[in-house]
């Protein structure tokens, strides 16, 4: 669609090859390895979303959310019966695939990127009633586009106190609903520059357990398909969203600016599918501290309960800021959502348990005074070796009082590029986070409908995920 004033973008920019792509991205070019590993992102975040209707975050989101919208509504919210309009029902979907802190992570982009992409294809997907074909071409779009503008920072948003899931997640999404809307070239242009005055994602929340992080997915999600839709319209936005003088990464990230390689943006796009590089989460907690609580549970079993004197983490430096300080609020965690960001808590939990499951959200389990004491004893350390971020590693040192040493590296964190989930894996996990709020029946037609979704429609799969889970639980 033409603009106001007919100005086109540089041919060179950003914008316009993200948008020279998305115009011609085809599922047909996508390998089947891709489409069949998208499919399964996409069957675990579902899991994840359908498992979080047991949390009273969930039940709280829903409430304010349906008082702004009023009655009625055209997209189902997974798990609870009910319809918002469609930008509130993606906003609600994607705070049930993140809230957990479960949601698969790009590492090079440490983004969460389907926690915003998928909520968006499927509910703008829904509303326009595209083919299941149509839902998986934008998802992968997104997919693809997120992770690489995250990745192009390396890591700078984290560090100046951006959280890129919210971010980043906009401009993934913009593509993918210009997809959908099946704009032109210069208006995708246009979308991605509307993107950038609404993209947000504060991490202040880490600071106090705040709630506000579950909300960055899906505003991003619903800022993505507001952009995409005002410039099918023809709302002009800036051309170079990007290496704008006051383009993303320039305003965002200042000084840390000099550090991104913008290259990453478009190298290889299309023929090297950064999907697959997307890391499945075996932990319920930000991935940072993944490997903290599996080396501690792998020390559990030689750990024969003798008295602690110390327990030393060796943290990557760049994750220091996000797992281990507050000192304070990591070592005596207030809420489920400070102990999800905790190394202490998570190396005291694998030692005492073995294991960092969904049981470890329970205020019985981040209250415990067996727990904290354990938690207390350890002290946070920069690892300058660590390959951060290409991998969320660490290593587990307890100084026991017999003068007794326990260690054990994890500097490959388990899901990541090197040590993946299988897709079998995803399927046992999605069955495990799917009966905390479904039956088996119904869990199985929802992972033939996701995994089969070439065959499907959008708001097929919509009105199945809509249908009223157990709410007997609520935590």
């Amino acid at each position: 669609m033409a603009h106001p004033d007919s100005r086109m973008a540089k041919p060179g920019s950003i914008s316009a090859q993200l948008a020279d792509h998305a115009v011609h991205f085809h599922l047909d070019a996508v390998p089947r390895e891709v489409r069949t590993r998208a499919t399964h992102l996409m069957l675990d975040a579902l899991g994840i979303a359908l498992a979080s209707t047991q949390w009273d975050f969930s039940r709280a989101t829903l409430s304010g959310l349906r008082e702004l919208a009023g009655p009625g509504g055209d997209v189902p919210v997974i798990g609870y019966g009910q319809n918002l309009p469609m930008r509130d029902a993606v906003i609600m979907n994607a705070l049930l695939v993140h809230g957990l802190d479960y949601d698969d992570t790009h590492p090079n982009g440490v983004i969460h990127a389907t926690t915003s992409v998928l909520p968006a294809t499927l509910g703008l997907g829904t509303r326009l009633n595209a083919s299941g074909r149509d839902l998986l071409a934008a998802y992968v779009l997104g997919m693809e586009t997120a992770t690489r503008l995250g990745s192009a920072a390396r890591g700078g948003f984290h560090q100046v106190g951006f959280h890129p899931t919210g971010l980043i997640g906009a401009f993934g999404c913009a593509l993918a609903a210009s997809r959908l809307l099946q704009l032109n070239a210069d208006a995708t242009v246009n979308a991605q520059g509307i993107a950038l005055s609404v993209a947000s994602g504060s991490l202040e929340c880490l600071e106090d357990g705040a709630w506000t992080k579950r909300l960055h997915p899906g505003w991003a999600a619903a800022a993505g398909i507001t952009a995409a839709t005002m410039a099918k319209h023809g709302f002009v936005g800036p051309r170079a969203a990007y290496e704008g003088r006051f383009g993303l990464y320039a305003s965002h990230l200042g000084l840390l600016r000099e550090k991104c390689d913008l290259a990453m943006i478009t190298a290889d796009l299309g023929s090297t599918w950064e999907t697959l590089n997307v890391a499945i989460k075996p932990v319920p907690a930000c991935h940072f501290t993944h490997a903290f609580a599996d080396a501690a549970g792998i020390l559990s079993r030689q750990w024969d309960g003798a008295e602690i004197k110390r327990i030393v983490a060796k943290v990557p430096p760049g994750a220091m800021k996000a797992v281990c300080e507050p000192v304070e609020n990591k070592l005596r965690p207030a809420s489920a959502y400070e102990a999800q960001f905790s190394v202490p808590y998570s190396i005291a939990t694998g030692l005492r348990f073995g294991r960092f499951t969904l049981d470890a959200l329970d205020p019985s389990a981040w209250m415990d005074p067996q727990t904290l004491t354990l938690a207390a004893k350890v002290q946070c350390v920069p690892d300058p070796e660590a390959d951060f971020p290409r991998y969320f590693g660490g290593e587990v040192i307890v100084e026991l009082a017999d003068g007794r040493k326990l260690s054990h590296a994890e500097p490959v964190n388990r899901g990541a590029p090197g040590r993946p989930i299988s897709n079998e894996g995803i399927v046992a996990k999605f069955y495990e986070n799917a009966a905390r709020a479904v039956d088996r029946a119904h869990a199985d037609l929802v992972l033939n409908a996701v995994l089969g979704i070439e065959g499907g429609s959008a708001a097929e799969l919509s009105r199945l995920l809509g249908a009223q889970a157990r709410m007997e639980n609520q935590q």
